[in-house]
């Protein structure tokens, strides 16, 4: 972990992403560079740990928007 903010989309066909395309801008999750890198290109993580990593981070992303009223429901 080191103290960069990144928004790392999701790398899942049903956000989106296709060969030379991101998924859409809502489908984020803030992470650090490192961690960033790590979803993305990382070894040390099965396909399923990554999934669940990036799960995990756009849930507490969204909720953080949510709580700091960033995105506000109308």
């Amino acid at each position: 972990m080191d103290d960069t903010i990144v928004a790392a989309h999701s790398n899942q066909m049903r956000d989106g992403k296709g060969r030379g395309l991101k998924s859409h801008d809502y489908r984020i999750a803030a992470l650090c560079y490192t961690c960033h890198t790590e979803l993305d290109q990382g070894k040390n993580m099965s396909r399923e740990e990554r999934l669940n990593m990036w799960e995990d981070a756009h849930r507490g992303t969204i909720g953080w928007l949510f709580e700091n009223g960033k995105i506000k429901v109308v």
